[in-house]
Protein backbone atom coordinates (compact mmCIF):
# COMPACT_ATOMS: atom_id res chain seq x y z
CA UNK A 1 0.00 0.00 0.00
CA UNK A 2 2.71 2.41 0.47
CA UNK A 3 3.82 1.94 -3.19
CA UNK A 4 0.46 3.44 -4.38
CA UNK A 5 0.89 6.47 -2.21
CA UNK A 6 4.73 7.26 -3.32
CA UNK A 7 3.38 6.59 -6.90
CA UNK A 8 0.56 8.86 -6.44
CA UNK A 9 2.89 11.27 -4.13
CA UNK A 10 4.87 11.49 -7.21
CA UNK A 11 2.84 12.66 -9.40
CA UNK A 12 1.46 15.17 -7.38
CA UNK A 13 4.61 16.72 -6.74
CA UNK A 14 5.05 16.52 -10.82
CA UNK A 15 2.18 18.30 -10.42
CA UNK A 16 3.07 20.98 -8.16
CA UNK A 17 5.81 21.84 -10.55
CA UNK A 18 4.18 22.11 -13.69
CA UNK A 19 1.84 24.74 -11.54
CA UNK A 20 4.95 26.49 -10.36
CA UNK A 21 6.17 26.42 -13.88
CA UNK A 22 3.11 27.86 -15.18
CA UNK A 23 3.12 30.64 -12.47
CA UNK A 24 6.44 32.02 -13.32
CA UNK A 25 6.04 32.01 -17.12
CA UNK A 26 2.37 34.12 -16.73
CA UNK A 27 4.44 36.06 -14.65
CA UNK A 28 7.54 36.45 -16.93
CA UNK A 29 5.11 37.39 -19.83
CA UNK A 30 3.18 40.09 -17.61
CA UNK A 31 -0.16 38.39 -17.31
CA UNK A 32 -3.03 38.66 -15.41
CA UNK A 33 -2.86 39.53 -11.46
CA UNK A 34 -5.92 37.03 -11.34
CA UNK A 35 -4.49 34.02 -13.47
CA UNK A 36 -1.03 34.35 -10.85
CA UNK A 37 -3.06 34.29 -7.81
CA UNK A 38 -5.66 31.07 -9.06
CA UNK A 39 -1.89 29.52 -9.79
CA UNK A 40 -0.20 30.12 -6.72
CA UNK A 41 -3.85 28.77 -4.62
CA UNK A 42 -3.74 25.59 -7.38
CA UNK A 43 0.10 25.45 -6.32
CA UNK A 44 -0.27 25.53 -2.05
CA UNK A 45 -3.79 23.00 -2.23
CA UNK A 46 -1.15 20.60 -4.41
CA UNK A 47 1.70 21.13 -1.66
CA UNK A 48 -0.56 19.84 0.80
CA UNK A 49 -2.45 17.18 -0.76
CA UNK A 50 1.21 16.19 -1.84
CA UNK A 51 2.10 16.36 2.12
CA UNK A 52 -0.76 13.91 3.19
CA UNK A 53 0.29 11.78 0.49
CA UNK A 54 4.00 11.43 1.96
CA UNK A 55 3.05 11.35 5.58
CA UNK A 56 -0.03 8.34 4.81
CA UNK A 57 3.03 6.30 2.62
CA UNK A 58 5.64 7.22 5.56
CA UNK A 59 2.42 5.86 7.58
CA UNK A 60 1.90 2.75 5.50
CA UNK A 61 5.86 2.08 5.68
CA UNK A 62 6.44 1.80 9.67
CA UNK A 63 2.86 -0.49 9.58
CA UNK A 64 5.11 -2.71 7.69
CA UNK A 65 3.83 -1.77 4.28
CA UNK A 66 0.60 -4.34 3.98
Amino acid sequence: MAIVFNMLAVLVMVAVVAVLLRGLVVMMRGGSGNTSNKLMQARVGLQFVALVLIMTAYWFSQRGGS
